[in-house]
């Protein structure tokens, strides 16, 4: 049996009820006309013909195309389309048998180590460094890591802290990998969005022929109801595996969402150029939030993605503070019990427009509780 996914749960119960979310972790959902409008002559004449029939089990090929240039030595057939979640549960279930050791990043998205506790694999968790800015360091990674490791698991830019590894860290950490035969799973999800282009590590599927990379339109690209995501994978034997496993999943993807993903892919600069700017605003204020309230938080400043992981030092633990806001006012937010990491953390998202009068909401109630 699998341990239910705590974090959905909490999601379920509460994210469409919920006056106000202090806590989403994609960016500014945009509405499908927006997409519709950025299209260019080619996929909006694929837009307005589409026939809503089954598409390519790999995915559509001018998306896969689209995909493979955001990557240094991926072609189009090395590409396999499908749901973010379903592309972890395809690659877990086609690299892992019962008894494997596996090394992951933690804290974490649950699905980056559940699914392989699932499976009786022996998983070790790679925990950060909180003092030295949520830092992953490469030889606790070195320590872990055994001749016979079968899978290392790493996210960055990382859920929940917005740790990004600088790239000699990042290649230390796939020469661990290459070093024991792992392949090495990454989930790339908040790819794109670093506060500094500059320090964007090279994706794994470049580094390492057993490197994966996981990627999708979910969260730098405010297209989560697309539902798209995609594995760049150079060895050719574990694709082929994985996209014979999607049969037993969705078979393929769904035609309207592949060509809006297209569209979100080719208008990617203005996409993500539109969210890097919301999130600076949004960050700037959550600098002057914790920077008033310095004996109430520990405010890490996360280098890249959408969500941070401050922690609370005075008051009730936050699973009680959770709750309270959640009662006293409508607002949700996440706390580190969801993640399997001790009750003084919180997720702060600040990827979504509403963002500023979320925050007002819980500075107005903060003091009371």
């Amino acid at each position: 049996m699998i341990e239910p996914f705590r974090l959905e749960r909490r999601f379920a119960s509460h994210e469409y009820t919920a006056r106000s979310t202090l806590t989403a972790s994609d960016c500014e959902p945009l509405a499908q006309s927006e997409v519709v409008a950025l299209a260019d002559d080619e996929a909006r004449g694929m837009w307005e013909d589409l026939k809503l029939a089954y598409t390519e089990y790999r995915g559509l090929g001018l998306l896969r195309e689209e995909i493979s240039g955001l990557y240094e030595s991926v072609s189009p057939d090395e590409v396999l389309v499908a749901a973010p979640e379903e592309c972890i549960f395809l690659a877990m279930n086609c690299l892992l048998e019962k008894g494997d050791n596996v090394v992951c990043t933690w804290p974490g998205y649950q699905s980056l180590y559940e699914l392989a506790r699932s499976m009786g694999c022996e998983v070790e968790l790679w925990e950060p460094d909180e003092a030295s800015g949520w830092r992953f360091d490469p030889a606790r990674l070195r320590g872990l890591a055994r001749p016979d490791t079968k899978l290392i698991v790493v996210n960055f830019p990382h859920n929940p802290t917005g740790f990004l590894p600088e790239r000699t860290e990042f290649e230390e950490m796939v020469g661990i990998a290459r070093g024991c035969g792992a392949h090495l799973f990454s989930d790339e999800m908040y790819r794109l969005l670093e506060l500094d282009p500059a320090a964007r590590p090279p994706a794994a599927c470049d580094l390492y022929d057993r490197g994966i990379s996981l990627f999708g339109m979910s969260k730098s690209f405010g297209m989560a109801g697309v539902r798209i995501g995609w594995l760049a994978a150079r060895d050719q034997a574990l694709y082929r595996r994985m996209a014979a496993f999607k049969d037993y999943t969705t078979i393929c993807s769904s035609a309207p969402s592949e060509v809006l993903s297209l569209i979100g892919l080719r208008a990617r600069d203005t996409i993500v150029g539109r969210n890097l700017e919301r999130i600076r605003r949004n960050l700037a204020l959550l600098d002057s939030f914790f920077e008033q309230r310095a004996e109430l938080f520990e405010w890490v400043r996360p280098a890249c993605g959408t969500i941070a992981f401050p922690r609370l030092l005075n008051g009730p633990d936050t699973p009680e503070l959770c709750r309270e806001l959640l009662e006293r006012t409508g607002l949700l937010l996440l706390d580190s019990t969801l993640f399997d990491y001790g009750r003084r953390h919180l997720r702060i998202g600040f990827g979504r427009e509403d963002m500023p009068e979320a925050l007002a909401l819980f500075e107005e109630n903060l003091d009371g509780i």
